[in-house]
């Protein structure tokens, strides 16, 4: 589904519903679906959820992000292009594809191979072409991103390279615990996460930190979870 698809029907969630906790039933009646129990339905739930547009809430239920609270009534057009870029960037395979791309997109037949490279079939990889072309529009991505400031914009050109790379986020120390629980210098704050009697970890964040950023954090310790639970 595009990311324009995705908005509109999240938006008549939270008209229903604002942020409170919904059964998933009464998320796809609020969408037009009978129930969530039928194969578009749960593909819409899916998408909306790919894009953070939903997050789960206790089992069965579903709330609508605060981001899309913000993005209704959002002051200015800066705010909702900010929020419209980072849920582009949510769906793997965009954030994927969008980290190759970097100024613009190349042809179909491209975009399709490396679709195809990533484990699509090619009527899949088809599907997702067109939704991923429609989102990237949609959003006026690659405008977007080059208004950002440079700081910002530096940033994003090399994420791919700092999410490879996880001792930039994490490091792991075996020395006791400091007395100090904050240690500043003049590019980034060095924080101590206690992981045990023994070990600890070290949180490096850059100043200046943007909300984008912190998004990319998140995910990489929602990854490092990731990788603890399936070894």
């Amino acid at each position: 589904m595009s990311l324009d698809d995705a908005l509109d029907r999240v938006i008549k969630v939270y008209e229903k519903e604002q942020r409170h906790p919904a059964p998933t039933d009464v998320v796809a009646q609020n969408m037009g679906y009978k129930n969530a129990n039928s194969g578009a339905s749960l593909k819409s739930i899916a998408a909306l959820t790919s894009y953070s547009l939903l997050e789960r809430a206790g089992a069965g239920k579903l709330a609508v992000s605060a981001n899309v609270e913000s993005y209704h009534y959002a002051p200015n057009q800066k705010l909702k292009e900010q929020l419209l870029t980072e849920w582009l960037e949510s769906p793997a395979i965009f954030a994927k594809l969008l980290s190759k791309y970097k100024t613009s997109l190349p042809s179909d037949s491209t975009i399709r191979f490396d679709l195809i490279q990533e484990g699509f079939k090619p009527g899949t990889a088809e599907s997702v072409l067109s939704s991923f072309k429609r989102s990237v529009e949609f959003v006026n991505y690659f405008d977007t991103k080059n208004d950002l400031p440079p700081a910002e914009n530096e940033s994003l050109e090399n994420e791919e390279e700092v999410a490879d790379d996880h001792n930039s986020v994490v490091q792991q120390a075996t020395s006791d615990y400091p007395t100090t629980t904050r240690q500043e210098t003049s590019n980034s704050d060095r924080i101590p996460v206690r992981l045990d009697t023994k070990r600890r970890a070290w949180l490096e964040i850059p100043a200046p930190f943007y909300e984008k950023d912190k998004q990319r954090l998140k995910a990489q310790i929602d990854l490092l979870l990731t990788d603890d639970e399936n070894s």
